[in-house]
């Protein structure tokens, strides 16, 4: 069966990447963004905290790519080292929400019950407040470090997925595959982890690219306030918020470039996004 299915699942790759040029420059761009991520800090010549006194607020140049801020650090050394941080924040508090969230929506969907009851009472909580002003309280009550910003930004993500996998379980509940599943002497639990779970997992992937963008974004406006990352550690939201002073000055360059790359990332990630939706969904192959 396996052997059948890898041609298909490759024809149906190459037909969307054939068809859709958009979403091949997204994967070379997400290729590059992860290269720069893992290579890029090792393979750096100037230190990304080390500060010279006399080369403050230096335009782009040969030297520094993309200048430097306030206290002579090169932007783009900086920018480097963030994009590993803020994708390993995003990854990790996108990993923690996924595997939550995915489980308790899809046994909500699937036993039905005070188990959809109870699950739908912990989204309505969570959706209640706005997202972003939640993350915000809970950094404020836990304290403003890397940790919990993953923490904060997996718990502000939980109700995407809880609720789109409450609502695909619950479609499949009475399928046939899993009534033969129940035939065949499959309990409950095997037949939501083994039979269920993996049907619900295509919509759950496009979720996933569409909220690493946001768990991006949601990281570096939490640094962006003073309520994420510390200073001086590199992170794009804090560049962001470093350069924003020196605008008026003419040092456009100190807050541009960090806010470029975070713009391309978030991009990049919805654009991936789209594409995936259009491989798995069969009725836009057309």
């Amino acid at each position: 069966m396996s052997a059948s299915i890898a041609p298909r699942r490759r024809s149906a790759l190459l037909f969307l990447l054939r068809g859709n040029p958009v979403t091949c420059a997204a994967l070379v761009l997400f290729a590059a963004i992860v290269a720069v991520a893992a290579i890029g800090p090792l393979l750096l010549v100037s230190d990304p905290l080390a500060t010279h006194a006399a080369h403050t607020l230096e335009a782009p140049s040969a030297e520094f790519w993309c200048g430097t801020d306030e206290v002579g650090r090169d932007v783009f050394a900086r920018i480097v080292v963030a994009a590993r941080l803020d994708l390993v924040i995003a990854c990790a508090a996108v990993a923690i929400s996924f595997a939550i969230g995915s489980v308790l929506g899809g046994a909500a969907g699937f036993f039905g019950g005070w188990v959809d009851a109870v699950t739908a009472r912990i989204v309505d909580t969570l959706m209640a407040f706005p997202l972003f002003l939640l993350a915000m309280a809970i950094i404020s009550a836990l304290g403003n470090n890397t940790a919990n910003v993953v923490y904060a930004t997996a718990i502000v993500n939980l109700p995407f997925y809880i609720r789109m996998a409450r609502a695909e379980a619950a479609q499949r509940r009475g399928a046939g595959f899993v009534e033969a599943a129940r035939l065949g002497g499959a309990g409950s639990a095997r037949v939501l982890f083994a039979h269920v779970y993996p049907n619900i997992l295509p919509p759950l992937m496009v979720q996933i690219s569409l909220n690493l963008g946001w768990a991006i974004l949601n990281a570096a406006g939490l640094s962006f306030i003073g309520l994420g990352v510390r200073p001086p550690t590199p992170e794009w939201g804090i560049m962001v918020a470093d350069g924003a002073a020196d605008i008026v000055s003419g040092a456009w360059w100190v807050s541009l470039f960090p806010g470029l790359a975070l713009m391309l990332t978030v991009f990049c990630f919805n654009l991936i996004g789209d594409g995936l939706r259009d491989l798995l969904d069969p009725r836009l192959r057309s």
